[in-house]
């Protein structure tokens, strides 16, 4: 049996990884390079965007507690992330290169895959899981709204600026991670008041790039730098530039700009929460107002894009399946999930699902006792009126908000082994 895997996004090598290595036989499309993206900047399988973050690595934390979940499940996302992890604190953070080719070598080596490139604009006959994320083409959007009956939607996402680590002024900054975490993983650039409320002025008043071809509706957990600055003089130091926990010489900054390592080697540091749609030269004069940051040499710059999504609630199966035609599947950021980790988690789930399908008589559903569990049943049964994609957070997991978090923790794996166990069961 074959099954067609549209989009080499994170949920798109995950779920293809997955069927392959468990006997099926994956057609994996693919539009890049054939027709390049606006966003991403290589053709490798499995890119980082936005940010080289995959958060907490802390089980206390609602997304490091689902990548443990997806780990246990044999996640080929956070295999690739072991040979690649960068320093980062309590955060999972990678190489993006070394990252992305772990994973396209895995994937161009596994037997059972062949890779189609395609701009994908109809649905294949047979199966088909589609996880082509929110840059999905208009051809396929339109595809996708003419099954379903339902319009999709979008938003803008950002990306965040990163500097070469040479051109940085070692002079104006200091070594430090957040809250004691025995580590000195960020490099910190502080600001006093003055230097502050300057910043905030010309980063609310900088030109800012034309957006086309979407709506200007924005993702509350990924916020251009100048959007959140424009909601207030204080938003940016409760917030990305917040000081509190990062004391130099026994003072506290006004503000604190971190910066976050972006290879292995240490070469390239990104500006951590400083997703940004300024024009190019804006960029370099607004963030050369940063104390060590004066004269930094851009590796790359900071952009905007599309992400659409679907409305979940209204077109998917808890298992990720069309209701009205359970031989699609959609996953990853076009159905609804936000975030890194939660896409790849989605794309692994469905691969699961339809694995069980067709291997099983009878199977049981992930439950609500684990992160993934409760994300994927919060996008197809929450918000029928008002649907928003969702990350990983303790709010849309049963009880985790009311009973202690070991227990939380424990009763998740437990759900999880329960679950894949039925794989090989």
């Amino acid at each position: 049996m074959v099954i067609n895997v549209i989009g080499a996004g994170l949920a798109g090598v995950e779920a293809s990884n997955f069927l392959a290595n468990h006997g099926f036989k994956v057609r994996l499309f693919e539009k890049r390079p054939l027709f390049p993206s606006e966003a991403h900047h290589t053709d490798l399988f499995g890119e980082l965007v936005c940010s080289n973050s995959l958060k907490s690595k802390k089980l206390d934390n609602a997304c490091g507690l689902l990548k443990k979940e997806i780990e246990l499940m044999g996640s080929l996302m956070m295999e690739a992330s072991k040979v690649s992890e960068v320093p980062s604190g309590d955060s999972l953070s990678v190489d993006r290169i070394k990252f992305a080719t772990y994973i396209t070598e895995k994937i161009k080596s596994n037997k059972n895959i062949e890779i189609v490139y395609e701009d994908v604009k109809n649905i294949k006959e047979g199966i088909n899981l589609i996880t082509t994320g929110p840059l999905t083409s208009k051809d396929l959007l339109n595809e996708i709204s003419k099954i379903t009956g339902q319009k999709i939607y979008s938003f803008f996402d950002a990306s965040a600026p990163i500097v070469n680590k040479s051109s940085i002024d070692f002079s104006k900054v200091y070594y430090k991670s957040r809250y004691e975490q025995n580590d000195n993983s960020y490099i910190c650039s502080p600001m006093n008041k003055d230097e502050y409320l300057n910043f905030v002025n010309e980063l609310i008043n900088a030109k800012k790039a034309l957006l086309h071809d979407f709506d200007t509706q924005y993702f509350e957990g990924c916020l251009p730098i100048e959007v959140m600055a424009s909601r207030g003089v204080d938003t940016l130091r409760y917030g990305p530039l917040k000081p509190k926990g990062l004391e130099h010489n026994g003072v506290t900054p006004y503000a604190v700009i971190q910066l976050r390592q972006d290879d292995l080697i240490g070469d390239f540091y990104n500006l951590v929460g400083f997703q940004t749609n300024l024009t190019y030269g804006e960029q370099k004069r607004v963030i050369s107002l940063i104390p060590g940051l004066e004269h930094a040499n851009f590796v790359r710059y900071g952009l905007m894009h599309r992400n659409s999504y679907i409305f979940a609630p209204l077109i998917l199966n808890e298992d990720l399946s069309l209701k009205v035609n359970n031989n699609i599947y959609i996953a990853g950021q076009l159905s609804g999930v936000e975030g890194y980790v939660e896409s790849a988690a989605s794309g692994l789930l469905a691969a699961i699902y339809i694995y069980l399908r067709f291997t099983k008589k009878e199977y049981k559903k992930l439950n609500f006792y684990s992160v993934l569990g409760s994300l994927i049943r919060y996008i197809t049964h929450t918000g029928v009126n008002n649907f928003q994609p969702m990350n990983a957070n303790f709010g849309v997991v049963y009880r985790a908000n009311v009973d202690p978090k070991e227990k939380v923790i424990e009763r998740s794996l437990k759900s999880v082994n329960d679950f894949i166990r039925q794989i090989d069961g």
